[in-house]
């Protein structure tokens, strides 16, 4: 136990940095799977072909590769991003499809005779995708949006491994220094991880509540 409270201040950079991958990749990847999950239901079929192209790549990529090409490949094409924002840029990448996919099974569920009413009123596409659909959809998938995001905060650890100093990377390195306390460490680690997911876990079972009593 000494060795926590001896490193607290190096957990707590970890953290911070866990902290912020997952607040700018997660806010990156609401944005860009929006976006896609848009694209996929576009009457314009360029657009949605390259919708589903990108969904299935990333979504079938581990995301191993895709930081190992964010943080390796990347700078020998003339990047010169810090290896965090290049874990950030590989992060949205990969959750973005998972946040598409959420959503446009929200989009599903929403039922056709409002698309319809909506163009009957003279809406565009865009209108009636951002005023009638997505409003509604967002609603139906919280849950499954806040899984992805869960999903999200345990791949950050991932970013570990490309050079980036987040709290998987610090237990990972305080264990091997510290070879007769690896069980502290990583029970540390698992408690700070913890920290962000139940939580998470509480907000979602708290807004499917509240938005299945207005539904």
């Amino acid at each position: 136990m000494n060795v926590v409270i001896d490193n607290l201040p190096a957990y707590l950079e970890g953290f911070g940095q866990t902290l912020s991958l997952l607040l700018i990749a997660g806010l990156g990847a609401l944005v860009v799977g929006t976006l896609v999950a848009a694209m996929r239901i576009s009457p314009v079929p360029a657009l949605s072909s390259v919708a589903a192209v990108y969904t299935e790549l990333l979504r079938n990529t581990p995301l191993t590769l895709v930081l190992f090409f964010c943080a390796i490949i990347l700078p020998y094409l003339g990047s010169e991003l810090p290896y965090f924002w290049c874990a950030v840029i590989g992060l949205t990448a990969y959750t973005s499809p998972f946040v598409a996919e959420a959503l446009r099974s929200g989009i599903n569920g929403v039922p056709v005779g409002q698309a319809e009413a909506a163009r009957s009123l003279g809406l565009g596409f865009g209108q009636t995708v951002s005023i009638v659909i997505f409003p509604q959809a967002f609603r139906m998938v919280i849950p499954p949006l806040i899984n992805v995001l869960i999903a999200l905060t345990k791949n950050t650890s991932v970013a570990g491994g490309f050079f980036v100093a987040e709290l998987f990377g610090v237990g990972r390195t305080l264990a091997n220094a510290n070879g007769n306390a690896v069980i502290a460490v990583l029970l540390a680690v698992a408690t700070f991880y913890l920290v962000i997911t139940i939580p998470l876990g509480i907000l979602a079972g708290r807004l499917e509540k509240r938005f299945a009593v207005q539904r």
